[in-house]
């Protein structure tokens, strides 16, 4: 018979609460993952009361303080704080999203964080980016060029060529768009997923590439790309307001006319 629960240990159970001060009038309720695989116990979900006013404006704000005067093992990356770096990316009510980015006061009732969904946990809101990083390398994301490099000047592109590559470059990583993709979720270790494959098209359409072929050679496969079934999720997500489905649209497109 078909198991749909969760194993025993991977199931979250209610956690710690830290109640807010008696008197405290701009209650905000946070509820935060927490897991630490060297304890050996199960998931849990901790419960913090804050008073708002305490706080910055942002998810990341609330983290901050939570870590800075209430628990000081809450463990979440962080870096740049301005939609930059994707390294705050995690589910923020149910959406995946930067913390940095998030203002509290766009979220209604109470607030829960959970890490990036469908990969491996390293501590509490950290998830595992092995295997994503692993994916994106696989494009090879760098400039592939036979003929040789002018010896006067860098390789030039016209205004036109330089702005179909510009939304596409400027993916930042941050995993929200591949883990929030059905596909990606059954198919991970195979499907490259839509961060990647942006990556990927970001290439196959730059001017100055001369591996075109080869890079469209290479996705041609049951798996790597075509397990996108265009669910958009990765679009709707993503904090930077990309277009990894029409991305992964234009790759199919472009084999298909390979073929005809």
């Amino acid at each position: 018979m078909a198991e749909f629960r969760l194993p025993a240990n991977s199931r979250v159970v209610k956690g710690v609460t830290y109640a807010a001060p008696p008197g405290t009038r701009a209650l905000r309720t946070v509820r935060i993952y927490r897991f630490d695989p060297d304890s050996g116990a199960n998931p849990r979900l901790d419960t913090f009361e804050l008073d708002a006013r305490s706080c910055g404006p942002m998810v990341l704000d609330v983290l901050i303080q939570i870590k800075a005067t209430v628990d000081s093992s809450l463990t979440f990356r962080r870096s740049c704080r301005e939609g930059i770096c994707g390294s705050c990316a995690m589910n923020i009510n149910g959406v995946n999203r930067l913390a940095c980015t998030t203002a509290t006061r766009d979220l209604a009732g109470e607030i829960r964080i959970y890490p990036l969904p469908a990969l491996p946990v390293v501590k509490d809101l950290v998830a595992d980016l092995t295997n994503f990083y692993a994916q994106y390398a696989s494009v090879k994301p760098w400039l592939q060029t036979r003929t040789p490099v002018p010896p006067d000047r860098e390789r030039l592109q016209s205004k036109e060529e330089q702005e179909r590559i510009d939304r596409p470059a400027a993916c930042i990583l941050c995993a929200c768009c591949s883990t929030a993709c059905p596909s990606y979720w059954w198919n991970s270790e195979r499907f490259l997923g839509p961060a990647a494959l942006l990556a990927a098209y970001r290439w196959i359409i730059d001017s100055r590439d001369e591996a075109s072929g080869e890079r469209l050679d290479e996705l041609e496969d049951p798996f790597r790309l075509y397990r996108c079934h265009t669910i958009m999720n990765c679009t709707d997500v993503c904090p930077k307001d990309l277009n990894p489905a029409r991305a992964i649209a234009e790759i199919k497109k472009m084999l298909l006319e390979r073929h005809s």
